[in-house]
């Protein structure tokens, strides 16, 4: 029943995402990060629908190649489920209950709170600290999903050769991976309002954290896959082709005037939009900051132009940016992916919680 299983063994991050797979390794000696290996291979259109693992197999071979593309010897895994995926609530429990009571007192309750019979659902829980409210009380979190997103996970994963260790939720993993980007953001400390656009394939999620942690989430059906469309339907090209020449150049004089800027523009308005949609549904004054991450944060020179759309700070994100490398990294493969790679970051920090 309960699916965020406590940490032991290092931990592969592993992100599976609609469009790719990406796979991190980290050690740490003292208060320095190692990327030890890292790999990423895309997945085909059908393979995850809708946050959804929709073909299981599809995605344990890439699994397999982009273990054999990183070198990595580990064989757990911390990997996430979406956001939308998940149901969330704070509750209050009496500070008294050691773990035991309090994990048998929540699986008594938790039918209260979980729209789903608790058969259908993997769930966890995590003490938050005393209640502000009352301090005989400790809050806790309670994040539940259908038990089929978890299964699918797990079962792609054994399927290539590989033990989940840890189910995360993709949010939670974007905000374990904040406090390396901290660095990067003029004048930062946990306490500024900062936003994360992680924009994707198919999804730009909006982040807001205060003091470090998440107070607000929003989706939007938005993605580097528009992009890749419309140089599909304006050059005659695949999909796959298309996706290719996104990436590594190649495309006529017409391409940058007349495709990209128009997507750069609607890129801005997106995250706008959903910026407008926290500032009227909060008390927060605004946001200080703006972090892109996400595929599409690799475009060149997006932090300028939607900084200078804005109005606000922005900042490609780079979690690797103080990090050193183990020889079977290439620098500039890494760095090109970097801002895609927040969530597997996240996931692989999960081996020295």
């Amino acid at each position: 029943m309960f699916f965020l299983k406590r940490t032991k063994p290092s931990l592969l991050g592993l992100d599976i995402s609609t469009a790719a797979v990406k796979l991190l390794e980290l050690s740490k000696t003292g208060n320095r990060y190692r990327v030890e290996s890292y790999s990423a291979s895309p997945l085909p259109q059908d393979a995850v629908v809708d946050k959804t693992i929709a073909k299981v197999e599809t995605i344990s071979n890439t699994i397999k190649a982009v273990v054999n593309q990183s070198g990595t010897k580990l064989k757990h895994v911390a990997v996430a489920v979406a956001g939308s995926l998940v149901i969330t609530k704070t509750i209050a429990m009496p500070a008294s209950l050691t773990d035991e009571e309090l994990e048998a007192q929540i699986e008594l309750e938790a039918d209260q709170y979980i729209p789903y019979a608790l058969d259908e659902v993997s769930l966890d829980f995590e003490v938050q600290g005393r209640s502000e409210k009352n301090p005989d009380m400790v809050d806790v979190l309670l994040v539940a999903s259908r038990r089929e997103n978890v299964d699918d996970r797990v079962a792609a994963l054994e399927l290539a050769g590989l033990k989940a260790e840890i189910v995360d939720v993709e949010s939670y993993a974007l905000e374990n991976a904040f406090t390396l980007v901290l660095d990067q953001i003029s004048g930062a400390t946990p306490e500024k309002t900062v936003a994360i656009a992680d924009v994707g394939s198919t999804m730009t999620t909006l982040n807001v954290l205060h003091k470090g942690r998440i107070i607000y989430t929003r989706e939007q059906g938005f993605g580097g896959k528009q992009l890749t469309e419309e140089i599909q339907r304006r050059y005659g090209l695949s999909y796959e082709e298309a996706g290719l020449a996104k990436k590594h150049g190649g495309l006529p004089d017409n391409y940058l005037p007349e495709v990209l800027e128009p997507f750069k523009q609607a890129m801005a308005q997106q995250i706008g939009r959903s910026l407008q949609f926290f500032l009227s549904s909060s008390s927060h004054r605004g946001v200080e900051h703006l972090v892109l991450a996400g595929g599409c944060s690799s475009i060149a020179g997006i932090a300028r132009f939607v900084e200078q759309s804005l109005g606000i700070p922005t900042t490609v994100a780079n979690p690797f940016i103080n990090m050193s490398l183990s020889s079977r990294v290439k620098p500039q493969s890494l760095s090109n992916d970097a801002p895609a790679m927040m969530t597997a970051c996240g996931l692989a920090l999960r081996s020295f919680d």
